[in-house]
């Protein structure tokens, strides 16, 4: 006898059919059982766009969550009520937005960058040179597999970044030597894996079935990869996955501390100082934008507020005078 499966499990099925990575399915997962709680375990299709507004507002209001929070819980909801319950929710007009404060990127100077550098050690020496080098986000740096390194052409493949979309961007000559041997250790570590049975990592969307061999093959494993195998918690099949991120991002803050810069700074602001330097070098605002894989011109245009002449680049009247 069918049975249907409970919602969460539709849920679960509709995002992985939709090839969303892990991170998206917990989150989506959780927001929309926190939607149900709110409203006293209701059934979604017994509710509608009032309740939805209701709990989106709650959230800017009462818990005081970003901009970028709530418009994660909307998609995430508005996803069940498209995709499993088949329910197109009528524009939703009431809901009390979350305000999205105009910040300016944290930027380290070329002399603060030297100093948490010389404060970083092994991988995380490396890794951090690619954010700032290379101008990777931090999970584009995490991801990245052995076949996206070219050292010929001296560039990185930058796959599936931010918006689904592809970029190259230069690779850092200083990194070549190490990145080099650092590979070298990977590969002996992949070829330990192999001998005992394992070796497969984790393909994207539909390759794994296209290519049957290719999980195992070196160019498809993680340049950082985990120091650990663990089970795969969609397969259940036991692999090496890529490092955990908070590694690097310890290593960063420990090293910030201990350069004893008083900016909050972080993995990201690597990326922000990497833009920032290159255009007080002098390269063109749209070559920035293709190398950070920004959208929008307008988002790399606010890295233009620090370029040697203070506030939005205009030379102070006091320095005038003098």
């Amino acid at each position: 006898m069918y049975t249907q499966p409970k919602l969460m499990d539709q849920l679960r099925d509709k995002i992985r059919m939709k090839h969303y990575s892990i991170r998206t399915e917990e989150a989506y997962l959780d927001w929309n059982k926190r939607f149900i709680l709110f409203h006293k375990k209701r059934h979604p299709k017994d509710m509608g766009a009032p309740e939805v507004e209701k709990f989106l507002s709650f959230l800017a209001i009462k818990k005081n969550v970003a901009s970028s929070t709530q418009n994660q819980a909307l998609s995430a909801i508005l996803f069940l009520y498209k995709k499993v319950l088949e329910i197109d929710l009528p524009w939703l007009k009431n809901v009390t937005r979350a305000k999205k404060p105009e910040k300016l990127p944290v930027v380290f100077s070329r002399g603060e960058i030297k100093t948490v550098m010389a404060h970083l050690f092994g991988t995380n020496w490396l890794m951090a040179n690619l954010l700032y080098g290379a101008g990777l986000r931090l999970m584009e740096c995490v991801r990245l597999r052995v076949k996206d390194i070219d050292f010929d052409y001296r560039q990185i493949a930058v796959r599936d970044g931010k918006g689904k979309k592809d970029r190259v961007t230069m690779l850092p000559k200083i990194v070549e030597p190490y990145l080099r041997q650092h590979l070298d250790k990977v590969k002996i570590l992949h070829k330990q894996d192999l001998a005992e049975g394992y070796g497969e990592v984790y393909l994207p969307y539909a390759l794994e079935r296209k290519y049957p061999r290719a999980n195992k093959e070196w160019g498809w494993q993680y340049v950082f990869p985990s120091t650990r195998r663990s089970t795969d918690p969609r397969s259940g099949k036991i692999r090496r996955h890529h490092r955990d991120e908070k590694s690097i991002q310890r290593a960063v803050k420990n090293a910030i501390r201990a350069a004893k810069i008083i900016k909050l700074g972080s993995c990201h602001t690597l990326r922000h100082s990497f833009a920032t330097h290159l255009l007080e070098s002098g390269y063109d605002i749209r070559t920035v934008q293709e190398l950070l894989g920004h959208k929008d011109i307008r988002t790399t245009m606010i890295y233009t507020h620090v370029l040697n002449k203070g506030g939005r680049g205009v030379i102070s009247s006091a320095d005038i005078l003098n």
